[in-house]
């Protein structure tokens, strides 16, 4: 999860994290990141599956924000 310049949170997945992170912050990665430009890294949680990944995110997208900042705190 990353923490954007607004204090928004966007969660994703991906098996390259270091990678993935830089593509946002140079405007390259999703289209909600082009507008709110990432800080930093937040949160990250490994999976042994892409589908558990996926299951992980849809869970966290949906989460009150409240919710993701205990995630992220604890």
């Amino acid at each position: 999860m990353l923490l954007t310049e607004r204090g928004t949170y966007y969660c994703g997945y991906t098996d390259d994290l270091e990678k993935r992170f830089k593509q946002h912050c140079e405007g390259k990665g999703a289209k909600y990141t082009r507008a709110n430009k990432p800080v930093k890294i937040v949160y990250t949680k490994e999976f042994d599956t892409k589908s558990d990944a996926m299951k992980e995110e849809f869970r966290i997208k949906h989460m009150p924000r409240k919710d993701k900042i205990n995630l992220i705190n604890n």
